[in-house]
């Protein structure tokens, strides 16, 4: 019998509970068909496909490899039940496995740079910049995030739920979201004030002077410009309390930025 022919518990948990083979191929179907497909992914080959979820935890981590050799997944999802009895995505990152390395995640002490909260390396991060990179981005993408939103609606649907939740992590991030439909429950007052003192004649708008190669002045133009100068403290303040959602089957159609350019 397939996993689609029966009822699937309404939680991470009750799936987490389930008999490996069972809760395994239940998971499976959160991997997009197109990558799938194209990289040949066999989910029994242990050493390219990983599926982290105990029983009587509320989380799974999924991690796909193009080879097992390889030092990134291809791709890396994280999900976990919130408090309130809906699903979340804590981090999904989807990369090229063929395309150049950036080591912005290792400081220049060789430490973790925690998405740049514990430190940064300026040489990589400029590097990946000038690479048409995102703050965090190790890796180009394989362009497939768009794919995963029909592929989480199907999971979403299948255990009773018809939404998911999603914490940002970058402000491109929070305006990709946008564009693939979703709403805010908090931080929308903060992404439209972001757009208001980045124009010119914002309040910040001036301290895109070209005094880092992360402030240049036409940054305000386009969402990776705004999200580096971000990165690099433009605001005073870090990148964060955004929290954002997806209805089933609904766009919302919003646009914090709605003229900018990628």
């Amino acid at each position: 019998m397939s996993v689609v022919d029966f009822p699937w518990p309404q939680s991470l948990r009750g799936i987490n509970d389930l008999s490996s083979e069972v809760k395994r191929a239940i998971y499976q179907t959160l991997v997009p068909e197109k990558l799938v497909i194209g990289y040949e992914i066999d989910f029994r080959d242990p050493e390219r496909v990983e599926i982290a979820c105990p029983s009587d935890t509320r989380s799974v981590e999924i991690r796909i490899y193009h080879d097992p050799d390889d030092h990134d997944p291809m791709l890396y999802l994280h999900m976990a039940d919130t408090l309130n009895f809906q699903i979340a995505i804590l981090l999904l990152v989807i990369n090229d496995p063929h395309s150049p390395r950036f080591n912005v995640d290792i400081a220049e002490n060789g430490l973790p740079t925690r998405f740049g909260t514990l430190g940064r390396n300026i040489p990589e991060e400029i590097r990946s910049m000038n690479a048409g990179l995102s703050p965090g981005q190790v890796r180009q993408g394989l362009r497939l995030s768009r794919d995963t939103v029909p592929t989480f609606e199907r999971f979403l649907t299948r255990t009773g739920h018809n939404l998911v939740i999603i914490e940002p992590l970058t402000y491109n991030n929070a305006i990709v979201y946008e564009r693939y439909g979703f709403a805010y429950i908090q931080g929308k007052r903060r992404m439209e004030w972001i757009d208001e003192v980045l124009r010119p004649g914002g309040l910040l708008y001036n301290r895109l002077d070209g005094s880092t190669p992360f402030r240049l002045p036409e940054a305000w133009k386009s969402v990776r410009g705004r999200s580096w100068a971000i990165h690099d403290g433009v605001l005073d303040e870090p990148f964060g309390d955004i929290r954002m959602y997806k209805q089933v089957g609904h766009e919302v159609g919003l646009s914090t930025f709605p003229d900018g350019l990628w």
